[in-house]
């Protein structure tokens, strides 16, 4: 747990996305897929925190409400179907959509700095507000959503984590509501989130040295991995 701790906060913290990706690699061998969301969920609460405080003089709130209000409201409905819906089959998809999306930025350049269109953005929305609910794991599209709205590396970084923050404290009421999370899973968290300092700190240091164009290339790459694992995993689970 420690280890998967400080290996999420450390990507995280580059790529403004990736702990629930990285968590959700080993938490599925202690718990079930809703637990580990919830524990993968409340393990980045602090280093959320912490970089959320240090880039808090780029942040743009207004670009916050409403793709939070339709990504939330997605995930309180998934919350419940991550009971239902096989595992594997929706893995399967998750995957396929990451590597296309990875392909697609990579290969064409120009489109990673211009502007979706709204429905693009909205679709964008629901979709990561749906894997959230499932899987705790909403990030890769709203980053490319923030990453084509923000002219510096701070505002983009801050946009994503304030999002997450403001979504952490949410889904995770629905979570304890719905009895997917209990208080005997927060030993879990304890240990998670001394690891998430450990990679925040880690993270701070290396940032500082990149611009947006290598943060850029960086979050299509881990895309495109986070992709081939899922849909690999979603294939070996289906045989």
């Amino acid at each position: 747990m420690l280890f998967a701790a400080v290996l999420a906060s450390l990507v995280q913290g580059v790529t403004g996305f990736g702990s629930g990706i990285m968590l959700m690699i080993f938490l599925p061998t202690m718990l079930p897929i809703g637990q580990s969301a919830g524990v993968s969920t409340l393990t980045m609460l602090i280093a959320e925190v912490v970089l959320v405080w240090r880039y808090r003089h780029a942040l743009k709130w207004r670009r916050l409400p409403i793709p939070f209000l339709i990504y939330a409201s997605v995930a309180t409905w998934s919350v419940h179907l991550g009971q239902i819906l096989p595992t594997h089959f929706l893995k399967g998809l998750l995957g396929c959509l990451l590597i296309t999306l990875c392909l697609y930025f990579t290969f064409n350049r120009a489109a990673g700095n211009k502007r979706f269109p709204l429905l693009v953005c909205g679709l964008f929305m629901i979709i990561s507000g749906f894997f959230n609910g499932l899987f705790g794991i909403g990030g890769p599209l709203m980053a490319l959503y923030f990453l084509t709205l923000s002219k510096t590396k701070e505002e983009y970084l801050v946009s994503i984590q304030t999002f997450f923050l403001i979504d952490t404290f949410y889904v995770t009421t629905v979570r304890f509501a719905n009895h997917v999370l209990s208080v005997g899973d927060l030993k879990y968290v304890a240990v998670g989130m001394v690891g998430a300092v450990i990679g925040t700190i880690i993270a701070n240091r290396i940032v500082d040295h990149l611009n947006v164009a290598m943060i850029t290339r960086i979050v299509y790459g881990f895309i495109g991995v986070a992709g081939i694992y899922y849909l690999s995993t979603a294939i070996i689970t289906g045989a």
